[in-house]
Order: C-alpha cells, then structure tokens, then sequence
C-alpha cells in the first residue's frame, strides 16, 4: 500500500449565480489550466478523474458525463463519479492509489446551486416514503436540528453567531470566498428568523463554484510538489436517512470516524458545516481542543457550492500542510441532512 498526497488544489470563485451551464464545464476548464499550471502536469499525465456533482441538481441526466468536456476527448480518460460531494470520488481515488492501479489521480467537484430552488432541490435526498412526500426544506430541517441543541443547553444563540463572525473574519483572507469581513456577533443576534432558530447567518449561503485536487504517490508526489500533504488517514460513515431514528444533537458517524484515525497533533481543522450549530457540534464529536483553529478559509458558512464545498474542505486543510502553516490537519466533509454521512481525513508534512 502506497502513501498518497495532496500535491495540488484550486478552485472557482464562489459566486452567489453563474451564466454558466449547469454542467460545470465554465467553471471547470479554468480551474483545471490553473491546477496543471501549479502542478506542472497536464491531462496525459493523469492516470485517474473522479468527479462528484448530482443530476437532480443540475436538472439534467449524466450531466457528469457533459462534464467531461471540460477535459477533452483526447487522451481517452480513465473516468469515474460519485453522486454526492466530490470528497467521496476524493476517497474514490485514493482507493485508486493506494491499490497500485495508478499513481495521479485528479478529483473535482461542481455545482450550480443557483439553478431551481436549492432548499426544495434538497428535499429529494430525503426518505422517499415519510419525509420527501412532506418537502421539508434543507433549512427548515436544520432548524429542528438547532432547536434540540438549544433546547437542550447545548449551545446558545450566541455561542452560534460567534461561529459566523469567526468565519467571516478568517474569510477575509480567502479571496475565493463569497462572504466575509469583520461583524460583531450582537449585530448579528438583531437580524430575523429564516427558520427560527437560525437566522441569515447560521445558514450557508447559496453558492456556485467548484474545487479540483491532484493526488499522488509516493515518489511521484515528491516529484511533483516540494511539500506535498501526506494523508495518514480517512474514513467515511453513514447514518440512517431517517431523521427520527438517529439522535440529531449528536453526529455518531463523525465520533466513529473520528475514533478509527489518529487525531493527535492536530493544528487546523476544516469542517464542512454548513449551519453554525453544526460545527459547534461537529467540533465535539471530533474531540477537538480549543487550541486547533477551526474554519480559517472561514468554511462553508462563507462559501457553499454544493457538491464541492467537502471537497474544498480537504483542499482548503491540504494547503495549510503544504504552505507550512500546519504540521497537521484535519479536513471533513458531510452529505445528506442533518449530517447524516460524514468523512474525516487527515493530512501531514513530511521533512
């Protein structure tokens, strides 16, 4: 079993709508140049895609396939997809690596959130017998989620919207981010319900964009990055997708995966958490110390294309290993409501 890293990253600007197509192909063609320019390699280098976007999104079928075109027809490729976020086509072609198949592999994720209405899109994940028929908003089900916690003392509305202006702080640094700036959390506790308890700001915004990362082995990595962001860990759990048969203040398959690595030492965590409770809740589940900084590229909270926000995730963590501001870091990524699957990975530098 070879060692694989994360040699290169980038992605789109997250922008609130695109003119583009919902097939991605705007917003992964410049990506792309600007990966291989990083990286220094080009489409015939890459020894396996994998992609993450979802058709009933982009309201089309195979829009995957149409995606394609943004690679081009020559080389033939060897090509694969995953209808969820693109961190599990991530997890997909580290598999890939690992099992000696090939030694690159570039993974990327897209999303036009934009397109329809993305609260009532959300539905259609949901249990097709007892929820789904209902057409429970994304939001609104977050909203429940929030409640319990509150109700139950396990965070306060405060302790919420110091997560948002944490985040849009951080945020000011990422010049790919959609929101950010400074903004105190009692400006923030005036503002109106969107789905009582969660206001505008506990909520992530409404995101076009996309994310792309290259992966290697072993030597191969060394060869292509100076320091590239070792993964010495990743596993990924799902719970049931019905709401009332799991205990929504808790995320037990983040717990579990959480327990199946090696969390020790870690500097920076990036989590997908797309509403201010969530990562309150997922910092607790992973067992994360005060002192490790959570969100500094200020998270989902500030930019949240659907599909590749987890991918970005990892990408977002990888780039701290690999620009030396962390030794280690944890990067996570979730799909479904409520957190309801959830992947954990964890990156090193090596000297």
């Amino acid at each position: 079993m070879t060692d694989v890293a994360v040699v290169g990253f980038a992605q789109a600007p997250n922008v609130r709508s695109t003119q583009g197509t919902t097939n991605g192909v705007e917003m992964l063609v410049p990506i792309f140049q600007e990966v291989f320019a990083e990286t220094g390699l080009s489409k015939h280098d890459i020894g396996f895609w994998c992609s993450g976007s979802s058709d009933y999104l982009a309201g089309r079928a195979f829009s995957f396939i149409a995606a394609v075109d943004a690679i081009g027809a020559v080389p033939p490729i060897n090509e694969s997809h995953v209808e969820m976020d693109a961190a599990w086509a991530l997890y997909e072609a580290w598999v890939k690596i690992r099992t000696g198949e090939v030694d690159t592999a570039l993974v990327y994720g897209f999303g036009k959130s934009s397109a329809g209405n993305l609260r009532r899109t959300l539905a259609l994940q949901l249990d097709p017998y007892s929820a789904a028929p209902l057409w429970p908003d994304s939001v609104s089900i977050a909203g429940l989620q929030a409640r319990m916690g509150l109700d139950a003392g396990d965070y306060t509305a405060r302790d919420m919207a110091e997560v948002a202006a944490r985040s849009r702080a951080g945020a000011a640094d990422n010049p790919r981010a959609q929101l950010s700036g400074a903004v105190e959390p009692e400006e923030l506790l005036g503002a109106p319900y969107v789905a009582e308890p969660l206001r505008a700001h506990d909520c992530a915004p409404i995101s076009d964009g996309a994310a792309v990362i290259v992966l290697a082995a072993g030597d191969r990595a060394r060869e292509i990055a100076e320091r590239p962001a070792w993964i010495t860990g990743i596993q990924h759990l799902v719970e049931s997708g019905s709401l009332g048969a799991r205990d929504l203040r808790r995320s037990a398959s983040t717990e579990a995966a959480g327990r199946a690595l090696d969390l020790s030492g870690v500097e920076v965590a990036e989590l997908h958490a797309p509403f201010t409770h969530q990562e309150i809740l997922l910092r607790r589940a992973l067992g994360l110390p005060e002192e490790v900084v959570v969100n500094p590229s200020g998270g989902a909270l500030c930019a949240n294309p659907m599909f590749s926000a987890g991918l970005a995730r990892i990408g977002e963590a990888a780039e701290r290993v690999r620009r030396g501001r962390a030794e280690r870091a944890l990067a996570h990524a979730t799909s479904g409501p409520a957190l309801q699957q959830n992947l954990v990975c964890v990156m090193e530098g090596r000297d």
